[in-house]
This record gives structure tokens, sequence and C-alpha cells, in this order.
């Protein structure tokens, strides 16, 4: 009897290579962390990263973003090492896109492309998949060339209409359409929650805010006692989830929302516009910031100029230094002089003192959890006795 023959059928995660690029305006560790970013990106998507390939230059190259003597090196080791797919660490253009494309010969994404992925493999409800399926055909609607190479040969101009432009054209017409459907489709959605948001108005509401992976989710669950997903990859939380939580006498409405991220693409910031109203109606915003993170003040910025260009900024704001457990000094400036941060030279330091209130706290390990609640609850309070102030609920 022949041996039965076993093959292996688990998928293997693509293998990738990023690329970036050092502008004048940047230092080499800035877009090495940019890149350990995109790192953790394509983690995040089910790939593996193999290099990381930088170069210095003034402006990314209109043709090929980068220098055709680096594309020859990121080319002989994509064909090496038989990658699977090259990622740029900012949007490429339509025709940048093509001629990396045509000189490489594998898959090429761009940052915007790896998020609008990992957004859409993350959304659950209805709302959350209509606005990323929105923002990827945004996306898509300027790159449509791209995807007919194999009629290029009947190209447009007098007396070569072929079918290659019509059917670009057509397909053209179609996104479109499917944009105006999705369109309406969110302002239907966008109705709906306004009703709800309009039952909720009664409590005071909180929101938590925060650059992705800071542990918002984690913190939610600790303090409504519910299960919101929680993962330590970027994106775990997508759709907005409001909680109502009673701190002794006291009823308010916590919301957790997408986290923040450097270079977001403005596709999904527009489209995301209706999921982050509940930060813009909020009357507390908790910022949540992993104070173990080598470049937390850099997170810090991001989200503060998100929260600018909502029109958000201005709100009552509690600052949590979350994940004080992995907190550790000898990570932060190895070579300097100066001797490194603890955690009680932090807390004693003006990045601390410029953000108050702010609290330190370790979600995980459960630590100080109790001194958060009674802030929390006070600040609840403050702005609950002013909105009713002949509630018996707190006498």
């Amino acid at each position: 009897m022949p041996r039965q023959k076993f093959f292996d059928t688990e998928t293997k995660p693509e293998r990738a290579v990023l690329v970036g690029i050092i502008t004048p305006g940047e230092t080499e560790e800035q877009t090495h962390e940019y890149l350990d970013e995109l790192k953790f990106l394509v983690e995040t998507a089910g790939g593996e990263t193999q290099k990381a390939f930088t170069q210095r230059m003034q402006r990314p190259d209109r043709a090929t973003f980068v220098g055709t003597g680096k594309l020859e090196e990121i080319n002989a080791y994509v064909k090496s090492e038989e990658i699977d797919m090259v990622i740029f660490d900012d949007e490429l253009s339509p025709s940048q896109l093509r001629n990396i494309e045509n000189e490489l010969q594998v898959k090429i994404l761009d940052r915007s492309n790896l998020i609008l992925d990992i957004f859409a493999k993350r959304a659950q409800t209805s709302q959350a998949k209509t606005q990323v399926e929105l923002a990827q055909l945004q996306y898509l609607l300027p790159r449509l060339t791209r995807l007919w190479t194999h009629l290029e040969r009947q190209k447009g101009g007098i007396g070569m209409r072929g079918p290659g432009e019509s059917q670009i054209e057509t397909d053209r017409r179609l996104i479109l359409n499917k944009i105006s459907l999705l369109k309406e489709r969110l302002k239907e959605i966008d109705k709906q929650n306004l009703t709800q948001r309009k039952n909720r108005a009664q409590l005071v509401r909180v929101s938590l805010v925060g650059y992705t992976n800071v542990g918002k989710s984690t913190i939610m669950n600790m303090i409504s006692k519910s299960e919101v997903f929680a993962e330590n990859k970027l994106f775990a939380t997508l759709d907005t989830t409001v909680r109502k939580v009673v701190i002794e006498n006291l009823p308010f409405l916590l919301s957790d929302t997408v986290g923040f991220i450097r270079k977001l693409p403005h596709h999904l910031i527009e489209c995301f516009k209706s999921t982050l109203d509940e930060v813009r109606e909020a009357d507390i915003l908790i910022h949540v910031v992993d104070i173990s993170h080598p470049n937390f003040e850099d997170q810090i910025n991001t989200v503060n100029e998100t929260l600018k260009d909502m029109g958000a900024i201005d709100k009552e704001i509690i600052t949590v230094f979350n994940k004080i457990d992995a907190y550790k000094p000898a990570d932060f400036d190895p070579q300097d002089d100066h001797p490194p941060l603890t955690l009680a030279d932090f807390k004693n330091s003006w990045m601390n003192k410029d953000r108050n209130p702010a609290i330190f706290i370790s979600a995980l390990n459960k630590e100080n959890i109790e001194e958060f609640r009674v802030l929390l609850y006070e600040k609840v309070k403050a702005i609950h006795t002013k909105r009713y102030p002949y509630d018996k609920l707190l006498y």
C-alpha cells in the first residue's frame, strides 16, 4: 500500500520590505521610528517584515519616490529573497505606484493602503464597514489605470479609442455611483446615531482618546466592567463603543473610539468624522498615553493636533499615563550625558505638571486604579452638579 502524502495547507505570512526617506526636517532616528510603526502595521495586517530601506533625500522623487540607484538595490533584494510586497511609508501618487510596480514586478503598497486594509479587516458594524468601503473606493478611484494594464495597447486618442479606455470609464462611473450610495447610507446612519446621542444627552459623557495601542480598550473594560475587544495590535478597536458606568452613586457614559496615528489617510479622517462625533460631543476627554513608548511625546502631539483639527482641544482633559509597569528608564536616551528619568523623576517634571490633572496607572496590573476612579468621579460630579443643581441623587 503506497504511503499517504501529507501537504502543508497553512497559509504563510506574506514577506514584506519597507521603504522610507529621510527628509531635511527629520532625523534618522525619527525615520526608523516611523518604519518601526510601519512594521507593527504589517504585523497587524498579518505580514512579516524582512528588511527596511532608507534614503536621505530633499523630497520624494516624482517618478519612483526613491532614487534609481536605491530602487535597483531594492529590486535586487526583492528578487534574491523572493519578497512578496514592498511597502512605502508615505502615500504614493498613481504614477509613482505604476512606475515602481513596473520596475519591481511585485505587489506595491503605501502606508495609506496598508491602514485601509487593516481597517477593512477590523470593521465589525455596518457603520464601520460602510466608512472603510467608502475610503477604499476614494483611494482607488485615481489609481484605476493600474488595474487594466492588459489593455494598455488599446489606448485612447484619435483613431485609437479601444475597449481599454471604455472599460476604465465604465469602472470609474460604477465606483462614483457606489461612492454616492455609500455617502447616502452614511447620512442615514448619522441620523440614527444623532437620535441615540439625543436620548443619552441627560448623562455626562466621557470619551477615551489617544494614540492607537495605548490601552484605551483595557481601561474601558476595567472602568465599565464590560468586554470590549482589546489586543496588542494597532487599531484593535475600530467601532465606537459606549457603556453606562456608575461610580458610587453617579452614572455617566463612557465611550471608546478609534485610536489616532501619524500620517492617517485623509480619506479615513473624512469618512470617520461621524464616528468621532462622540469625541466632539463629550464633556470630558480621557487622553490615554503609553508612557512605556520611547516617543510618547510625539504621540501626545499627534493626538493633540488631531483634537485641534476636530475642534475638541478646549474640552476638560484628564491625561492618563498608562503602562507604568512597562516603563523602563534605560530605554530613554542611552547615549545622553544626563541620567535617564525614573518614574518618580517624571512625575515631578514639567511634562507631567503641564498636564493638569494627570495620573499614572497600569490598567493591566490594576495599579493606582482607585485613585483614577476618584479623580474621574470628582470631574464628572462637578459637571453633573452644575448641569443639575437640584439633583438629589448626589446628596
